[in-house]
């Protein structure tokens, strides 16, 4: 069976009116079970991407475009992924308590949850418009998430190109941190965006591609920060 398949099976059982904790629930899995935590992180995208995708009032092809970069779908699965995304659209629960569903089914890895919190951004930002409405869907998903102001605002500023950006927030430290603090930092966010550590975390190897534009966003704001100490 194929994961696109397994997904669909999952997303279809709400349409047929199993409840949404019933359906999450089941995709809850440990840490090691890297199948499950992979249909489930991609259905955490697909349903909030589906419903974020309205948030501005309209669903549109860059939209859904966008969607399939995140997910290389390959031709034979295209039906059922198109199936999955207009079931999740369809759906009449809240963004809300699939936010909060999600945040159960990833609690303690804070990292999965931000890595589908930038592929929401990244989906957000295909029409080539960032509209308030989308910010404001996504500042309360990552409110739900538990994902801090500061970490907020430095995926925003990767994606929005006229959003604020300060280097210390992409590394998730104070404003004014000590270059020692920064330095460890900058490792440490080097190694977690590995692509070995995200498949292991459930992300999908397709979506990987994503934390390319995070690695380059850390590396840049640890050479601003050195540049600034060494000026």
């Amino acid at each position: 069976m194929s994961i696109w398949t397994r997904i669909f099976e999952a997303i279809a059982a709400l349409a047929q009116g199993e409840s949404l904790s019933a359906v999450f629930d089941r995709l809850r899995s440990p840490p090691e079970a890297c199948p499950e935590r992979t249909v489930a992180f991609t259905i955490a995208v697909i349903a909030l991407g589906a419903k974020m995708a309205k948030a501005d009032g309209a669903v549109t092809r860059n939209e859904v475009a966008a969607f399939r970069e995140v997910f290389h779908v390959p031709p034979e699965e295209e039906a059922n992924a198109a199936r999955v995304f207009n079931l999740a659209r369809q759906d009449v629960a809240g963004y809300d308590a699939y936010a909060r569903k999600i945040r159960t089914m990833f609690q303690g890895d804070s990292r999965v949850l931000t890595d589908i919190l930038e592929g929401l951004f990244h989906v957000s930002v295909a029409d080539g418009d960032y509209h308030p409405a989308e910010d404001a869907f996504l500042n309360e998903v990552a409110k739900i998430f538990g994902v801090g102001e500061a970490c907020f605002r430095a995926i925003r500023a990767r994606h929005v190109p006229d959003a604020p950006r300060d280097p210390y927030d992409v590394l998730g430290l104070a404003p004014g941190a000590s270059l020692e603090d920064a330095r460890a930092a900058w490792k440490i966010a080097v190694r977690d965006n590995h692509p070995d550590r995200l498949v292991a975390r459930g992300v999908p190897a397709d979506a990987v591609d994503l934390a390319q534009q995070r690695l380059i966003a850390v590396n840049s704001a640890w050479e601003e920060i050195s540049a600034r100490e060494a000026a």
